[in-house]
Formats: C-alpha cells, sequence, structure tokens
C-alpha cells in the first residue's frame, strides 16, 4: 500500500491466531488476545511491524492517502 510516507506492508491477523497484548499505535488502547486486526510494517523493515486496529488504520489511511495526481 503506496501512502505519502511511503510503501506499506498490510497483513490482517485473525483472532485465533492472535496470543498477546498489543497496544494500536493509532488510538493507543490495547489489542486484546483473539481480536482481529493488521500487522502494518514497511516492506524492509518488517522488525519495525505495528498491531492496528482495522478502523484505526483506515482512518490514517484516508488521512494520509496520495493526491490523485500522484500516482
Amino acid at each position: 500500500m503506496r501512502l505519502r510516507d511511503g510503501e506499506w506492508t498490510v497483513r490482517p491477523l485473525s483472532g485465533a491466531a492472535s496470543t498477546k497484548v498489543y497496544r494500536c499505535p493509532g488510538c493507543d488502547h490495547e489489542i486484546n488476545p483473539g481480536t482481529p486486526h493488521l500487522v502494518v510494517w514497511p516492506p524492509d523493515r518488517v522488525d519495525n511491524r505495528r498491531h492496528w486496529h482495522r478502523p484505526c488504520w483506515d482512518r490514517r489511511c484516508r488521512a494520509a492517502r496520495l493526491p490523485p495526481d500522484a500516482g
């Protein structure tokens, strides 16, 4: 996914695959085990992956989308 601040790899994580508590950088709330969410990272920095609530990531994407003529 390409946004104003670069490329992002986005992968959905099912609730069944989630066993830890994560903190969403979009809202600063916890993502509890068993909660479906997204794992997002820059393609060249898998060690920099973050766990996001889907609505928080969607809101970020709307705010950081590229202008129509930038593609």
